[in-house]
Parts: structure tokens; C-alpha cells; sequence
């Protein structure tokens, strides 16, 4: 693949909380304050627990001066195009030119549905934003009233205006060949998440739209490439993201000079402003710095992490292991740090609860919206026979993981089993927080039994995803199993 030469760009992606509201501004004061380059919101309409994002990305353009404002993406099922345009321009004024518009085709179509949204296969989604950004340019390009007729959208004589004080860029997020195709096509930017697509993934989806751009008589370069990314700082350095701010920095110089991103939105992890800090003063200058070098023609060294960093496992006998270079070894360590993060998130919940900022119901409210309570049996992902994650942004099937593993390797059979006992019990435990909550919602004198429940979640959890990724990534990464 290519380096297309874009200005690199680092931003961040804050979970739109409405329960944690203010929390969520000083977050974006802290973007802001870093030097960010990018401020993203997710925009799921059909989530009761979330801000709108229009709302938001509003009261925050406010509140800032500087830092760029960008929903990742807008449902447009849920958000009618013309409208839009009209919004983001807007917006564009009122910021002084700081607005980038992401665009989503709507994946979750029961949710758009049953918020009133049109009901349409997926195609028909595909095919309806393409009309859409038609919409939205059309509306945005000086001229003569704009008459589109499309299937979905149309507009039959609306005056365009006014027009954004410097080019919006449109964004698609897309991953199948449809969308990716259409953002060839017709976009300005390309933005995938971790969580729908593996590193690995993108040269393959880079291919696809590439071959569409130029098919449309475009340069590929015309289309700039970002990528919503999480991790975390503490690991030992053997994943993606997974490791020290140089680990980081070398995986990220990577991916913008063999595959094209140039833009790295960060969903930060339980120590947000933490993460934030390490990720805009010493990440990003780092990657600034390489890439800089590189285009410049000097010859790029490999960091004090590695960017490869093969190493000895103890489970593994003398062979190497690169989990960065495994799939299957990648969606392990994305699903333990989800739930991870969901832990960190009810522990907070319940600090608000003891300190009178929110309620004990709404504690269990958020205990029930979560990955961890909604799929009963998912921790550590991968049970034999009853294993399905689902998490807030995506789905991954991994139910026969553990038959995989015996059937390649016999001797990992004992760990496998002892896994399996310990799901059994953390789902037992994630029962008696639910009853601890309940009984808190009836007597909030039971705030100490919740929180103590809790505790016995942690040090039960904590602890097993930790021996998964011990004895598990090797075997998952040298063994070629596909989760």
C-alpha cells in the first residue's frame, strides 16, 4: 500500500453520556486543551442514555476555539439530509470553519425503525446515502434552485445556502463493498473503527475503494483515510495499541505509511484524561516525527517498542507470537478491554451514587445496558458452547473458540476447563450485583452490599481475563485460529 501524504491528525471519540454530562464537557475542554486536532461523537439516536449529538457537538463548538468538530457518524436514516446540510453548515459558521462530516448508512436497522426511521434492507441503506450526499452537496454548492429525484431523497426546487466557510469534508464510516465503493465514489474521507475492522483488514478495504475512486475518474489520494482506534497504555506491549506510548507510536507510524491513515481518533479507556495526555504529548509528536522523517527520505528504524514485537511465551515453548499480526488474538484483547472499560464505568456509577449525583436506579439502569449483563454468559468471550459478545458498536461470534484450541492443541485442555469453570462463576456473580442493586433500588441503605458485590465481580474478572491473555494468545496467534 501507500503513504498518500495527508497532514496527520489526532483526536479523540467521547462516549456521548448523558448520565455522566458534565463529565463529558470537562472531557472535551481536556481534548481541546491537549491540542487535539479532532473532537468526535458516536451518533446513535435510538440510545436513551446518550446526548444528542448534534446537541452536543453545538454546545461544545461554544466552548472551544480551536479543536475540530466531527460526528463519527451521523445516522442518516434518522437524520434527514437537507436538514443536515442546513445543521452542518451551520454549525461551520458559527465555529469559524471547524466542522467535518462524518456519515453512517444505518447498521442497526430494528433500532432506526423503531425510532421511527424508514425500514430498508441494507443495500437500500447504501443506496439512500449515496443519494443523500448528493443532497447535502447540492445544498451546499452555490447556483440555481437543486432538483435531485432520487428513490429516497430528493429536493424539487431548494435554494442552496449558505454556504460553509471552507470545505466540509464528508466521511463515510464503511467497511463491506458497497459502502467502501461509495466512499471511492463520492467522499472525502474514509473513517473504519478497530472494533469492525483489524488492522490486517485495511489494505484489503483500501483496495476496494481505491479501485472505485479511480473507476470514478479520482485519485485515490483524494480521499483521506482515518481510523477510530482503543487500547491501552498497560500492557505489555504484545498487541495492537496494547503497550507504551513508543509501542503505540510505532503501530501508528506503520498504518500511515503502508496503509494510507492519516487521521487517529482515540476512544480513550477508563483513565480518559490519562489516556488523552499520553496519546496527544507523547504519541502523536512521536508519529509526527517518523513520519516526517520518512517522507523526508530517511530510512525508518524500527522503535524501542517494536513494531514487531515477537517475543517467548511461557505456554508456547520456544516458538514466537506476534498477537499484532493475529486476528483472532486481536478480537480477544478488543472484547477484555471492553469489558474492562464497563467495569471501570459501573464502579463510577456507583461512586456518583454515594456521593448523591445520580440514583441507585439509575445505577442498575446502567448495569443492564451493558455487554456484560445483556449477554450473560460473555466474560472472557470465549465459552464453548454459549460464547456470543455483543458489543455496543459490533458483534463477534466466537462460540467455538475453545473446541478449536483442544482440537489443535490437546495439552491446553486443563487451562480450557478451568476457564470454563471460572465463566460459570463470574455469571453467578454478575446475578448478585444485579440482586444487590435491586435490593439498593428498595433500600438505599444497601449501598455498601452493592459496592461489595461489585468488588467480588472485580477481583473474579479481572484476574481470569488476565490468565486468558496469558495462556491464550499464543496458542491463538501460532495456531492460525480464526475467532
Amino acid at each position: 500500500m501507500t503513504d498518500y501524504g495527508h497532514d496527520l491528525w489526532f483526536g479523540a471519540s467521547l462516549p456521548p453520556d448523558a448520565a455522566r454530562a458534565e463529565a463529558v464537557v470537562a472531557l472535551a475542554g481536556t481534548v481541546e486543551d491537549l491540542g487535539l486536532d479532532l473532537l468526535a461523537f458516536q451518533d446513535h439516536p435510538y440510545q436513551p442514555g446518550f446526548l444528542d449529538t448534534w446537541t452536543l457537538l453545538a454546545f461544545l463548538a461554544a466552548r472551544t476555539s480551536r479543536v475540530r468538530l466531527f460526528p463519527d457518524v451521523a445516522n442518516v436514516p434518522l437524520r434527514p439530509p437537507a436538514v443536515l446540510a442546513r445543521a452542518a453548515v451551520a454549525l461551520d459558521i458559527l465555529s469559524g470553519g471547524r466542522v467535518e462530516l462524518g456519515l453512517g448508512a444505518g447498521y442497526f436497522l430494528d433500532a432506526i425503525a423503531a425510532m421511527g426511521g424508514p425500514r430498508r434492507t441494507a443495500a437500500e441503506h447504501v443506496e439512500a446515502l449515496g443519494e443523500a450526499i448528493a443532497v447535502i452537496r447540492g445544498l451546499w454548492t452555490p447556483g440555481p434552485p437543486v432538483r435531485l429525484a432520487g428513490r429516497y431523497h430528493s429536493l424539487d426546487g431548494a435554494e442552496p445556502g449558505p454556504v460553509p466557510p471552507h470545505r466540509i469534508g464528508i466521511w463515510l464510516g464503511a467497511y463491506k463493498r458497497r459502502m467502501l465503493e461509495l466512499t471511492g465514489r463520492a467522499a472525502d474521507g474514509w473513517v473504519p473503527s478497530l472494533g469492525y475492522a483489524a488492522p490486517d483488514d485495511l489494505a484489503r478495504m483500501t483496495r476496494t475503494l481505491d479501485a472505485a475512486a479511480e473507476a470514478a475518474g479520482r485519485d485515490p489520494s483524494d480521499v483521506r483515510r482515518a481510523f477510530n482506534i482503543s487500547g491501552r497504555f498497560t500492557g505489555r506491549g504484545t498487541g495492537f495499541l496494547q503497550g507504551p506510548p513508543a509501542h503505540w507510536a510505532d503501530q501508528l507510524t506503520a498504518l500511515a505509511l503502508e496503509d494510507g491513515m492519516s487521521v487517529f481518533i482515540l476512544g480513550p479507556g477508563a483513565d480518559a484524561p490519562g489516556d488523552l495526555r499520553r496519546f496527544a504529548e507523547e504519541v502523536a509528536p512521536a508519529v509526527r516525527e517518523a513520519v516526517a522523517s520518512a517522507r523526508a527520505g530517511v530510512p525508518r528504524a524500527v522503535g524501542a517498542a517494536g513494531i514487531v514485537d515477537s517475543r517467548a511465551h511461557p505456554d508456547s515453548g520456544s516458538a514466537t507470537f506476534d498477537p499484532a499480526a493475529s486476528p483472532g488474538a486481536q478480537t480477544l484483547l478488543a472484547v477484555h478491554e471492553h469489558l474492562r472499560q464497563e467495569l471501570d464505568q459501573l464502579r463510577e456509577i456507583m461512586g456518583q451514587v454515594a456521593a448523591g449525583r445520580t440514583s441507585a436506579a439509575a445505577a442498575r439502569s446502567h448495569l443492564h445496558q451493558m455487554t456484560m449483563r445483556q449477554n450473560y454468559w460473555t466474560f472472557g468471550a470465549f465459552c464453548a458452547a454459549y460464547c456470543r459478545v455483543v458489543t455496543v458498536h459490533h458483534a463477534i461470534e466466537d462460540a467455538h473458540l475453545f473446541r478449536d484450541l483442544r482440537r489443535a492443541d490437546p495439552s491446553l485442555d486443563p487451562v480450557l476447563a478451568r476457564l470454563s469453570e471460572e465463566h460459570e462463576a463470574i455469571a453467578t456473580l454478575i446475578t448478585e450485583v444485579d440482586a444487590a442493586l435491586v435490593a439498593m433500588v428498595e433500600d438505599d441503605t444497601r449501598l455498601d452490599d452493592a459496592t461489595a458485590a461489585i468488588d467480588r465481580l472485580a477481583a473474579a474478572l479481572l484476574p481470569h481475563l488476565q490468565v486468558e491473555e496469558d495462556h491464550l494468545l499464543a496458542p491463538i496467534t501460532n495456531l492460525g485460529i480464526q475467532v
